[in-house]
């Protein structure tokens, strides 16, 4: 399993708001380690393989992603594989060097990260962050991303005022499940999908970013040692190995997001839910604002039973699809909405 925390994004402004990229949600660790010192970036005006080092963009616990200019001066995100907890830069400013006693572990990462990348470069989905180009270099490997431009969801909801209308919030997590589907046929898992981790186009149209913990489905099983996941937005079988891990995780995900993006608040995390559950159901809490149909869908992704979710980004796209209110109930539902303010 490949852990790291960075995104491929730059904040500008979208209808007059602005956000950060450089921001962070909490994240938790299964297994904690000593804190890190924070790596020394590459210096600006470095050639990388042909890519000029512009300045560093984000720092994470498992990679460095800067901003870059390649050879046609065209803006490129790069993301240097450099774990904190494994590895230092070396004395040449350069080369990335395991600590002591940590080579293999830090081999194994470098492993997922370059067969990630190699995944990610197939990809190529809308929905999904573009990968140009991917190299090993400096004893460790690199990704070269598009910049995407916009923000995160997370940002977006901070800012927006009142809850996202129908149609909008059910053409955005169709976008990302569009994206999402495409991810699972190519054998692997997210992992980390969070809104901060959702980045929103001037268009609005959602790009699935940072695929630091992902694995590949041909692996799945009960978490790795040191297995990163956000509270809220990860599913209990993320916390122990009583679960297997798999597409129905990420859905999980989602549904966190979608909940979020309602509530603008994460959902109570899975782990404590498993002890004493006090989420409110979608279907109880939004009554007054959304379609029956849009919010159940919502809560089956909620299930803490990975069995009881829907199976697949398809499936979930396709109960979102039906999920549409009539024109009937949607204007009782504003009508009533306004009559109470």
């Amino acid at each position: 399993m490949l852990l790291q925390k960075a995104t491929a994004a730059v904040s500008t402004p979208s209808s007059g708001l602005q956000g950060t990229a450089e921001q962070r949600e909490s994240v938790q660790y299964s297994n904690p380690t000593m804190s890190a010192p924070v790596p020394t970036p590459l210096p600006t005006g470095f050639m990388l393989e042909g890519y000029r080092i512009e300045r560093q963009i984000s720092c994470g616990g498992f990679s460095i992603v800067y901003l870059a200019h390649d050879a046609n001066e065209m803006p490129v995100a790069v993301k240097e594989y450099l774990p904190q907890t494994l590895a230092r830069r070396g004395s040449d400013g350069s080369r990335v060097e395991p600590l002591e006693d940590h080579e293999a572990e830090f081999n194994r990462g470098l492993a997922c990260f370059f067969e990630e990348a190699r995944a990610l470069n197939i990809l190529q989905h809308e929905h999904v962050v573009r990968v140009l180009n991917f190299f090993r270099a400096n004893d460790t490997a690199y990704m070269v991303m598009e910049l995407e431009r916009g923000r995160t969801l997370r940002d977006h909801v901070r800012v927006h005022r009142g809850r996202p209308g129908e149609t909008a919030f059910r053409s955005l997590f169709s976008g990302l499940l569009d994206g999402l589907g495409a991810v699972h046929q190519q054998g692997l898992l997210h992992l980390d999908i969070k809104p901060a981790n959702i980045w929103l186009r001037c268009d609005m149209a959602p790009v699935l970013l940072d695929f630091g913990a992902a694995r590949f489905a041909v692996d799945i099983g009960p978490p790795a040692p040191r297995a990163m996941y956000t509270p809220g937005y990860a599913a209990p079988e993320q916390y122990h190995g009583d679960y297997t891990l798999g597409p129905w995780t990420d859905i999980y995900a989602v549904g966190a997001c979608m909940y979020a993006t309602l509530a603008k608040s994460a959902p109570q995390a899975a782990d404590a839910r498993l002890i004493d559950d006090q989420l409110a159901p979608a279907r109880q809490r939004f009554s007054d604002h959304y379609p029956p149909r849009l919010l159940v869908a919502i809560d089956e992704c909620l299930r803490l039973d990975p069995a009881r979710r829907p199976p697949s980004a398809e499936a979930l796209k396709s109960a979102l699809a039906n999920a549409a209110s009539s024109g009937w109930s949607a204007w009782v539902r504003t009508l009533r909405n306004r009559l109470q303010s």
